[in-house]
């Protein structure tokens, strides 16, 4: 179903927009932002790429938009970003918002498979599929063939996973201190046991970017930009774990960046929002148009 733009916000000489729409995959109304550079207002005949961005555990799709400054950067690209929501709301599922770290603002971007989740909690299937479908279809100045894909903690988890699961699919990934073993940590195995079963192990290694990387095949370019602070207490209480992913990866294409003296917040993102903004416009924007 199409979106509602309930606001236009004149933002770093483009626009970010507020939209709503009707989700078929959750079955809920979603709410998300979307930025458009300088050159889609003033050049609409003109493709724009795209960066998806996946936040993290309790928040919406305004709390980057607002706080990260990724979008000076991206205006000064060209480059679109989309913010999503990272969970369904009201699904009036019992025990929904009973947890901030599962249920509401916790979609951990997979499909659930468990009995009372499985009808609504199909993030995966939002954010790679119906998502970027209904933006393409609405907003024709977005280029479907040049996407990227970011994310923030569990939002880290889920840019990883979805772009290791999809070969070919997004040119470029990256990630703030992202959830990179959610099998072997805490905040995962409570995700995964409650959306997959506790029983369905196979099912949770497929959403574990550690695990992913494994099978990632050699002749395939794979590049990886990941920031953690060293100040994160989440990194040092093993909810992170990027040192397992880039073990697991080997040789392949992985820069981990440890930031001293910077922790989880939003402070940290905006400080090297425009390293990572950067980075996807490297794949992005010095590609030629399909």
């Amino acid at each position: 179903m199409g979106f509602e733009i309930k606001a236009k916000i004149a933002n770093f000489g483009g626009q970010l927009l507020k939209l709503e729409h009707q989700s078929t995959s959750t079955k809920t109304k979603m709410a998300l932002n979307l930025f458009l550079p300088p050159t889609s207002i003033s050049q609409p005949s003109h493709k724009t790429p795209i960066l998806i961005f996946l936040s993290g555990l309790t928040c919406t799709g305004d709390n980057c938009a607002e706080k990260g400054f990724l979008q000076p950067h991206a205006a000064r690209h060209g480059i679109a970003i989309v913010y999503p929501d990272t969970s369904p709301r009201g699904a009036k599922i019992d025990g929904e918002d009973d947890n901030w770290d599962f249920g509401s603002g916790a979609g951990f971007y997979v499909d659930a498979t468990t009995e009372g989740w499985r009808n609504n909690y199909n993030m995966y299937t939002y954010i790679n599929e119906e998502l970027p479908s209904e933006l393409f279809k609405q907003f024709e100045v977005l280029d479907s063939g040049r996407v990227g894909i970011a994310g923030h903690s569990m939002g880290g988890h889920g840019a990883l996973t979805i772009f290791l699961k999809n070969p070919g699919k997004y040119l470029s990934v990256s990630a703030f201190a992202p959830i990179s073993n959610p099998i072997n940590c805490p905040w995962g195995q409570k995700a995964f046991g409650g959306y997959f079963g506790e029983e369905n192990k196979e099912k949770w290694a497929q959403h574990d970017a550690t695990e992913l990387v494994k099978a990632w095949e050699e002749d395939r370019p794979l590049e990886v930009l990941i920031d953690v602070g060293t100040a994160d207490n989440f990194y040092k209480q093993g909810q992170l774990l990027p040192e397992n992913f880039k073990m697991a990866a080997g040789d392949k294409g992985i820069q981990v960046r440890y930031q001293e003296g910077y922790d989880h917040s939003y402070f940290f993102i905006s400080s090297f929002a425009g390293d990572h903004v950067d980075f996807h416009a490297k794949h992005l924007c010095n590609r030629a148009l399909r």
